[in-house]
């Protein structure tokens, strides 16, 4: 036993050496090492041998470029930020720090994200562990840029990037209600922390902007319509230009294994949105419902019991600790309960969901049980076929709160609205809903244990619909999608008959799905080439203007009675605009806005409404033969001659002095008036309108028998570091209106005139 210890320490001789060099040998495969090319505008094409150093390569390379963005965001879902900016400030969503804290608290919990953990594949970890080795081997080497050198920004742990990840999963349901959540308190009960009601009114503002600041659009067209009998792709997702939900463009390469090419989102060692050799796919937000409300009826005596098939029972309690950074510096502890039903935890929206002596709610997530949504694009980006690719969307279900639309090399496209929903039937929502809460939300009774959700084993998870109970649709002319239900995602072939919370039919589209409708008609007659699925965003049609044009400028011509000097002005902008937003559009645009924005929130403002048996042509028109509506439309004429002279507009004035992204000016405009190249803005003291969301990551995939061949670009650049020379040359090529081809093989990638080469090992 001596001997053995000695010989083993010292390593000294024949069969006992060959040992010892075997296990350093070992040892030192662990290390990751990866290949990091950049080429033009920046972008990053990793390549490493095994996971773990393809994990280290995303994490070095994207602390490169984002660094600061993902240091904020790892402070916001660890509940850290009255730690240290203040429980007053806010977040980047503009929710107040301590709320953010106690939600993010009562969402990550050490049990919560351990388990998590433990259900991820062995791939998984080692491409996270990477990750996190990667990006903390930048921040020791280069430190963090001037703008986060602060306490708040350390290396990472594997936990940090779960938190992230559960983070995305909740945006489409409860993390909408983080104020709610946090709020909710028995009657007559004081809360430690409470939003106030100005929380409350930028909470339902940010519920009513989701699908618009992640909304989409997507093209998938099939061997019939296509230039090249291959199939094509357009993707165009509607996400943020800041923080938490900002794509990052990447290639990831483990040779003889994988090769994919697209975007992630923060914190994500996968990619979302992308292509590899054969297949190529987009997601965009879809209307399927992701949680559900159940009304608690209490239990008389006791406002924190409630009654469930007649029995009396408790809410469960839990306490949550957050820290507070006080005014002298010091950091208190903050106590927090919240209160949960086996439906979810109980929120409080006051007017709407109140807490009284009758009535609590519970909310219950279908997301916060899916931990396979990294696997799931872990294997859509390996899928070599589109059938692959579908069955491992089908199997596994980690899709959360997005459909998916891919063609293939073979000609084929495909839509898919297969994400997690909870498994209510149209039959369980008649006999469980309250038909007069509508189904905006989705409220089932609580006090019957019959209305929680049904579970079928078929599906990959506990409480949600089975895939086969989902809708998709393939095709070989095309499929197209715009943030609707799945309906009529080919009008040739409608989908109908899901439950509505999956889908619902006969409803009216949005203008930018009937703009898509409308453009694929129009191209039937010829073959269906790149060029026109740029041109279906970058010509930047303005859809609704074709609609009701008319009728403004007759209502110009014949209406305007004494306000006519006034308004001769916005009358001569909208002839003369070109029903456009580019950036040479005239001020005929900002009056359009304003009009429309107004005129929308009168329901009978069509001259022609909806009709479901014309759902691409209705409605449409205005109804100026109206007097209501007539009235309405002079007071928005008025409105919009003084907002536009208060803002200093003349009729020189062009759209892409207004609409910005610092000082660069961009074209698009807003998704209501069915403008496929959707922005959203906010208004700066200097009277433009900073974009905040909008086209993101837009790239446009064909197939050849060499494989892939795309045009892409990044709206809002790859880096967010004000410093680094990627901070916005693509954005000034996307005001351009320059897609550039994305380099794949090695050939191009080497061929790149920008091509620089970094090789990085643990």
């Amino acid at each position: 036993m001596i001997i053995s210890n000695g010989l083993s320490r010292m390593c000294v001789a024949g069969l006992l050496l060959g040992l010892c060099l075997a296990a350093s040998a070992r040892e030192q495969a662990t290390q990751a090492s990866a290949e990091i090319r950049r080429t033009s505008f920046g972008v990053p094409h990793i390549r490493a041998s095994d996971e773990r150093g393809l994990g280290f390569g995303i994490g070095y390379a994207y602390a490169q470029d984002n660094l600061c963005l993902l240091a904020n965001e790892v402070v916001t879902v660890n509940g850290e930020r009255a730690k240290f900016f203040g429980p007053d400030q806010s977040t980047l969503e503009e929710r107040n720090n301590l709320t953010s804290d106690v939600f993010f608290t009562w969402l990550n919990t050490p049990e919560a994200v351990a388990t998590f953990w433990k259900a991820q594949t062995p791939q998984i970890r080692q491409r996270i562990e990477g990750y996190v080795a990667g990006y903390n081997r930048y921040l020791k080497e280069q430190g963090a840029p001037a703008q986060c050198q602060a306490a708040w920004v350390r290396p990472l742990v594997v936990e940090d990037l779960v938190k992230l990840t559960r983070r995305l999963l909740v945006e489409g349901g409860v993390g909408q209600f983080a104020e709610a959540l946090v709020g909710a308190t028995p009657p007559q009960a004081t809360a430690s922390v409470q939003p106030s009601a100005k929380a409350f009114e930028l909470a339902a503002a940010n519920q009513q902007r989701f699908s618009l600041d992640r909304g989409s659009n997507a093209v998938a067209v099939g061997r019939d319509r296509s230039f090249n009998g291959r199939g094509m792709l357009l993707a165009n997702p509607h996400f943020p230009w800041i923080g938490g939900m900002r794509f990052y463009e990447m290639h990831l390469t483990i040779p003889g294994q994988l090769d994919v090419m697209g975007a992630a989102l923060p914190g994500l060692p996968v990619v979302n949105i992308g292509f590899n050799q054969h297949v190529a796919w987009t997601h965009t937000v879809d209307t399927s419902k992701h949680f559900t409300l159940y009304r608690l009826t209490l239990d008389p005596k006791d406002s924190k019991r409630y009654l469930l098939d007649g029995k009396s029972v408790p809410l469960e309690k839990t306490s949550l600790k957050v820290q507070v950074k006080q005014a002298d510096g010091s950091v208190k502890d903050v106590t927090h309960t919240v209160y949960s039903s086996q439906f979810g935890p109980v929120v409080q929206w006051p007017g709407k969901l109140d807490w009284d002596s009758h009535y609590a709610f519970s909310l219950r997530d279908a997301n916060l049980g899916n931990d396979r949504v990294l696997q799931q694009w872990y294997a859509m980006n390996r899928a070599t076929s589109l059938k692959e690719l579908q069955t491992s969307v089908q199997t596994l279900q980690g899709i959360p709160w997005v459909n998916t639309v891919a063609a293939d090399d073979q000609g084929q496209s495909l839509y898919m609205n297969l994400s997690v929903v909870p498994n209510v039937s149209a039959a369980k929502l008649a006999q469980c809903s309250d038909p007069r809460a509508g189904l905006q939300l989705i409220m089932l009774d609580g006090a019957h244990s019959a209305c929680a959700w049904d579970v079928d084993p078929r599906a990959a998870q506990a409480g949600i619909f089975p895939a086969e109970q989902l809708p998709q649709l393939q095709r070989t002319d095309y499929v197209q999608h715009s943030n609707d239900s799945a309906w009529l995602a080919n009008p040739k072939a409608p989908l109908t008959g899901f439950s509505p919370v999956i889908s619902q039919d006969n409803i009216g589209l949005g203008p930018r799905a009937r703009f898509a409708v409308q453009r694929l008609h129009s191209l039937e007659k010829h073959p269906i080439s790149v060029a026109d699925l740029q041109n279906m965003v970058m010509d930047n049609q303005v859809y609704l203007a074709s609609q009701v044009m008319p009728d403004l400028l007759d209502y110009c011509a014949k209406q305007l009675g004494t306000d006519a000097v006034a308004l001769q002005p916005l009358c001569t902008s909208l002839k003369t605009w070109d029903q456009r937003a580019n950036l040479d559009s005239g001020v005929g645009l900002v009056h359009f806005i304003n009009l429309l924005e107004h005129l929308q929130q009168s329901p009978d403002a069509w001259r022609v409404a909806f009709d479901p048996a014309q759902p691409l042509t209705t409605p449409r028109g205005l109804a100026i033969d109206r007097a209501p509506v007539a009235k309405a439309l002079r007071e928005a004429m008025l409105a919009s001659t003084a907002d536009v002279a208060k803002l200093g507009l003349t009729a020189n004035s062009r759209w892409g002095d207004i609409q910005v992204c610092g000082q660069t000016p961009i074209h698009g405009g807003p998704q209501e008036l069915g403008i496929y190249n959707a922005m959203q803005t906010v208004p700066r003291a200097d009277g433009k309108r900073e974009v905040v969301s909008g086209s993101s990551y837009l790239q446009i995939v064909t197939f050849d028998n060499n494989g892939p061949s795309a045009l892409g670009v990044l709206a809002f650049s790859e880096s967010s570091n004000p410093a680094s020379s990627h901070a916005k040359d693509q954005t000034e090529a996307f005001s351009q209106k320059k897609l550039r081809p994305l380099p794949f093989t090695e050939a191009q990638i080497k061929a790149d005139p920008q091509y620089q080469q970094q090789l990085i090992k643990e």
